[in-house]
Formats: structure tokens, C-alpha cells, sequence
């Protein structure tokens, strides 16, 4: 095949929803994402759950049952059995979606060096540099787990968290690096790998402007690539959950999620912050049955009930929503089991 491609210029041109009605997908949109049942035909979750999630804007796709991601032309692949390791069956297949989505593509450009001939000798654009920029890598897992952490630490136990919990998240005390004097709390993706560690210092009277209660990975380079750490891509603790389930619950912090676990409710989420993003929302939603019911507990105070403002009536236009609202100056972990069984009880 002589046919020029670009599959750069392919990937940002394609219109994602044509491609999905293309393959019989019937698209139900709201604004720019597009939610329902899984199309593929090697799914292997339920196929009456509304899993599979897809981004228009940006022509990407995500089953939360399958566990199938990718472009707009691994969509179509997948689709048509093709493989993504078969580089020339991949090409051809890229092709076809050029030719009937985006034909104007398909001319190859001319030359660089016929290019500068045919231009004048003042007018030769100066040399440029080769060196490749500095990639940007969003989350990446990382290739080291923090040894020798303080599971039998104080601040953990005196907060009434049973060694179980505390093995279950794994939780422990960190006594030396970027996070000396903290609580290491591993952040795993929705594929459950370990992306990084956030860091709770542990003596509130040393939280000032330059050490934060809540420290996040910052920004690193690692083989010529610059690796960067965005929370507003996940849910933590969202990796748990492989199928939609009935009930979740959504809190702001990571201790919230602990206790909730511990007294007796699994199915909770944290935003690691009292705000939101539009990709978390989308990951809720396809966590949560369409009959099923979100309950938010912010934590009492401003910054909770502006959060809760904000993010109520988004979740409210997919699924049954209710506010567990706290009184001032307390969170989830303040109450008891019996006080929670009061909250998330209709």
C-alpha cells in the first residue's frame, strides 16, 4: 500500500462518533461523553451493565468491565478482531478509517528537500535543532514499592484503625525521604498499579504553607521523559471495583474511605480533595448502576458544602444522588458505626 498515513494527524482528525455509529453503536451522549453497554465483541464483564465509557472530544474509550482502552483506531481494531501488536494489519486498518473518514489525508506531502529547492536561497529557513522535547508522562507505575514502613505507628492506631485496615490500604509510617514524617498512602490506578504515594504528616501543629497536611508526587524526569501526577484522573480506592455496584459512597479524604471500610461499607471513593473533575465523574458514574445510588459525604465545613454544591447536581443528571451532610468541623471519621448506619440507611 503506497497510501500516505499519519497516525498522529489520523488520531486528533477522527471524529470519534462516527466511528462508533459505524460500528452499530448507538451513541447516547451528554455534552462529550458518551456512556452505555460495551461494544466489543471480546468483552468479558456483563453485557446489559452500562461499562463502557467514551470520550468524544478527545476520541478515547474505556470499558470498566472488560478493561479494554484506547483510541478511536484501537477502538475500530478491537471492533474488527484486529490485532494491535500486527503492525500491518493495523495500517491497513487505520487506512480504511482514513479513506472513509478522513480522505483528505491521505495525500502524502512532498518532499522536505524539494521543498527547500524550489525556494529561493534567501529564503532557506535556517537549520532547526533535532533534539527530541522532553516527553510528557501522566501516572505512570512506578518501579519501586516503599520498604520499612511503621504499620504499628500511633497516629494509625490511635485513630481506631484495626491492623486489618491498615494492612488492607497499606498504610504505614514513612521515617526518611520525601515523605519523612508522614503516612505513606500508595495511589493505585484504575488497573490497580501503583502510580505513587501521598504523604498525611502526622503532627498537625507542622502543617504551615511550605508542608502541607496532604503531600502529592510532584513532578520527575526518568529517561529523558518528564513523569507528572494528576489525582483528578482517578478516584482512589476506585480500582476495586470491576463491575458497577449499587451504592457508592464518595467522601473527600483517604481516612473517610478507611473508616468506611472498617465499619462496614466497602463500596467508597475518595476525590482526594474537596473538589472534582470531569474524568472522575465519568469513572463514578460507570462505577455505579444506572438504577443504582451515589450518596456524598463532604466533610462539615465551607469547602465541603461548596464541593458538595458543585458536584451534587452533576451526579443528580445520571444517577439517584443523596447529600450526607456533616455537621461543622467534623468528617465520616468522626461518627460511629451506628451514626453511619443512620447516614447511608433509607
Amino acid at each position: 500500500m503506497n497510501t500516505w498515513i499519519n497516525f498522529k494527524e489520523l488520531r486528533a482528525r477522527l471524529d470519534f462518533e462516527q466511528v462508533l455509529r459505524h460500528y452499530g453503536v448507538e451513541v447516547k451522549s451528554k455534552g462529550t461523553q458518551h456512556h452505555g453497554y460495551c461494544p466489543l465483541p471480546d468483552h468479558n464483564g456483563k453485557r446489559n451493565s452500562p461499562s463502557f465509557s467514551a470520550n468524544l472530544q478527545r476520541g478515547i474509550f474505556q470499558c470498566f468491565g472488560c478493561g479494554a482502552k484506547g483510541n478511536a483506531i484501537e477502538f475500530a481494531a478491537l471492533m474488527e478482531n484486529v490485532s494491535l501488536t500486527d503492525g500491518t494489519a493495523f495500517r491497513e486498518l487505520a487506512i480504511r478509517l482514513q479513506e472513509r473518514f478522513c480522505p483528505e489525508l491521505g495525500k502524502r506531502p512532498e518532499p522536505a528537500q524539494k521543498r527547500v529547492k524550489e525556494m529561493p536561497a534567501e529564503k532557506v529557513p535556517p537549520k532547526r535543532n533535532t533534539e527530541k522535547e522532553t516527553s510528557v508522562i501522566v501516572n505512570a507505575p512506578l518501579n519501586f514499592e516503599l520498604k520499612g514502613l511503621d504499620r504499628e505507628h500511633p497516629y494509625l492506631l490511635e485513630r481506631g484503625f484495626t491492623p486489618e485496615t491498615i494492612e488492607r490500604f497499606g498504610l504505614g509510617f514513612c521515617s526518611r525521604g520525601l515523605l519523612k514524617d508522614r503516612i505513606a498512602i500508595p495511589l493505585l490506578d484504575h488497573e490497580a498499579q501503583l502510580i505513587g504515594y501521598a504523604g498525611r504528616l502526622v503532627d498537625d501543629a507542622a502543617i504551615g504553607e511550605e508542608n502541607p497536611k496532604y503531600r502529592f508526587p510532584g513532578k520527575r524526569e526518568h529517561n529523558g521523559a518528564l513523569h507528572e501526577f494528576r489525582k483528578t484522573l482517578f478516584l482512589y480506592n476506585g480500582f476495586r471495583f470491576k463491575t458497577p455496584v449499587d451504592d457508592m459512597i464518595v467522601v473527600e479524604g483517604f481516612p473517610s474511605v478507611w473508616w468506611l471500610t472498617q465499619c462496614g461499607w466497602p463500596n467508597g471513593v475518595a476525590t482526594m480533595g474537596a473538589d472534582s473533575s470531569e474524568r472522575q465523574l465519568e469513572i463514578l458514574l460507570a462505577m455505579v448502576k444506572p438504577s443504582g445510588r451515589i450518596w456524598f459525604a463532604s466533610d462539615g465545613d465551607k469547602a465541603g458544602e461548596r464541593f458538595a454544591e458543585t458536584f451534587l447536581p452533576k451526579i443528580a443528571l445520571h444517577r439517584s444522588a443523596r447529600w450526607v451532610p456533616m455537621k461543622e468541623g467534623t468528617q465520616p471519621t468522626d461518627l460511629s458505626r451506628e451514626q453511619l448506619k443512620t447516614c447511608f440507611t433509607i
